[in-house]
């Protein structure tokens, strides 16, 4: 009873908090009278209600959305991978750091721009998705790994614990944490870059093309409404993605 109300206390405050800054913004677009510089929230809600009814719409979301999903599950899978293997064996973390440090340092303009030479720019927000996740999820699941006691491993060698019990019980309580702090940091910036990506790759009936097209022709509702398109899938995918892992470890948990 108290986790519902503690619930309904929060969502009333986003929905404020949302309220607010509409108000901001529509305050803003009436003080500025341009519609082509900032347009109300009114008319970019009215577009992109508009926008929904045409099959194109739903089309380029699909498109987007499938990309740059598949390259947040690549990286996501690699980094967990990579990050348990560098923890058991040093020489492969030597040698992978340079290629992490690469990959953080350079811009992702600088990315994409590179990237286009060697693929197609149908294939280029998953790559880029990937490279910018990747990360990531390695360093935070190193981390977790690493910040698990010395202690714990000796204990259990001890006591022969299984590998299975070993997992679950040491392992997964101290790398959850960074595991959930790796997807809530890397399910925003892989929207951010894997749209940029299809911004400057164009690739044909995406989001990033129909953004592109309403930024050369001074679209400025188009332009708002599929900002607020990506912010709804944004939010959407990573709270969505997040109750699916937390789901899944309270079944092992259980188990």
């Amino acid at each position: 009873m108290m986790i519902s109300t503690t619930l309904k206390k929060i969502n009333k405050h986003y929905i404020l908090a949302i309220v607010f800054w509409l108000m901001i913004w529509q305050i803003s677009s009436v003080i500025l009278g341009q519609e082509i510089l900032l347009v109300s929230p009114f008319y970019a809600f009215k577009r992109l209600l508009k926008l929904s009814m045409e099959l194109e719409f739903w089309e380029s979301i699909a498109f987007s959305f499938t990309k740059i999903t598949t390259g947040f599950i690549l990286a996501f899978f690699t980094g967990i991978i990579m990050a348990i293997i560098a923890a058991n064996n040093k020489s492969f973390k030597i040698l992978i750091e340079p290629l992490i440090l690469t990959i953080q340092a350079i811009p992702v303009a600088s990315f994409i721009i590179l990237c286009l030479i060697w693929i197609s720019s149908n294939n280029l927000s998953t790559l880029i998705s990937f490279l910018m996740v990747l990360p990531v999820v390695y360093r935070n699941i190193l981390d977790g790994i690493n910040s698990i006691p010395r202690e714990l491993n000796d204990m259990a060698k001890v006591f022969k614990v299984s590998k299975s019990k070993k997992i679950r019980y040491i392992y997964m309580s101290h790398v959850v944490p960074y595991l959930r702090a790796a997807c809530s940091v890397s399910l925003g910036l892989c929207w951010k870059s894997g749209i940029a990506a299809e911004v400057i790759g164009m690739p044909t009936n995406s989001i990033g093309e129909n953004l592109y097209e309403a930024k050369i022709y001074l679209n400025t509702p188009d332009l708002f409404a599929w900002t607020i398109v990506i912010i709804i899938i944004s939010i959407c995918f990573q709270n969505g993605f997040l109750a699916l892992i937390d789901k899944l470890l309270h079944k092992v948990e259980i188990n």
